[in-house]
């Protein structure tokens, strides 16, 4: 797990995108699993940028998305497609057909989910995964307790998420009570993860994840056992880690090398 520190939430943005941009360089067709939510709202803002004014193209490439509201119409200001589609998708040159959001509206959910999951498996699996970090240590909308075996299923949210998104609703009582998500399992087969985090919130899942045990408590600890995921964070999301100096010391040998050092 390669840690990247940057002082700002713009910085480390910023070399988030740096990072998607060497991989879709390398692979025109890249697929890509992406996040909503707060967090990668700088990424994608880089995202267009780099689409407008340096040419990246994403006509190639396809997309999934981690999870959707159960419950919400694609055109609800709130649902995760309007999301995309709002704040990414409709300033790039990506097909929206090869732009996959899970469908909020499934009649019958189980089935949909089984065929979320083959169209992953379609497009040769995921190549990059895009991932944020509740306060719970949720990833997708894997709620503490998730199976790291899970797949692409229908969950209750946690009274905590649920506070914590009802800032995004008029009122608590707006905010839906389930979601359809990506699994644990399904996360963890991306051949390659990235997980933004900012702000001081996120210090102590972020401190949990990184270094603490393996626990289905913190659902994100399933990422120390992946072979290749980075991790960029402000100092602030930072700021309760033990060995802040050790990834800092390890990201300028690996400049120096001007290679990825895994650890």
């Amino acid at each position: 797990m390669r840690v990247i520190i940057r002082k700002t939430y713009e910085e480390m943005s910023k070399e988030a995108a740096l990072l998607i941009k060497d991989r879709m360089m390398k692979k025109k067709d890249i697929v890509l699993g992406l996040a909503t939510g707060s967090t990668p709202l700088g990424l994608y803002k880089e995202l267009i940028r780099m689409h407008k004014e340096e040419g990246l193209s994403f006509k190639n490439v396809k997309t999934f998305n981690l999870d959707e509201y159960y419950g919400l119409e694609p055109t609800h200001p709130q649902s995760y497609r309007y999301f995309m589609d709002t704040n990414l998708f409709n300033h790039i040159d990506i097909e929206k057909s090869n732009t996959y959001v899970p469908d909020g509206k499934a009649e019958d959910v189980e089935k949909y989910c089984q065929w979320y999951e083959e169209q992953i498996k379609k497009a040769g699996g995921i190549d990059l995964q895009v991932l944020g970090i509740g306060r719970d240590g949720h990833i997708g909308f894997n709620e503490p307790g998730s199976s790291f075996y899970s797949r692409t299923r229908l969950v209750a949210l946690d009274e905590q998420t649920i506070k914590d998104n009802s800032r995004f609703f008029k009122s608590i009582d707006e905010v839906p009570r389930f979601a359809i998500t990506m699994g644990v399992g399904t996360i963890l087969e991306a051949k390659e993860i990235i997980l933004l985090a900012n702000g001081k919130n996120k210090a102590k899942p972020v401190a949990q994840f990184i270094e603490g045990p393996i626990t289905s408590l913190v659902p994100a600890t399933a990422l120390q056992l992946h072979p290749k995921v980075t991790v960029f964070l402000d100092e602030e999301a930072a700021s309760e880690l033990k060995r802040i100096d050790y990834y800092k010391f390890t990201e300028n040998s690996s400049k120096q090398l001007k290679k990825e050092i895994w650890l």
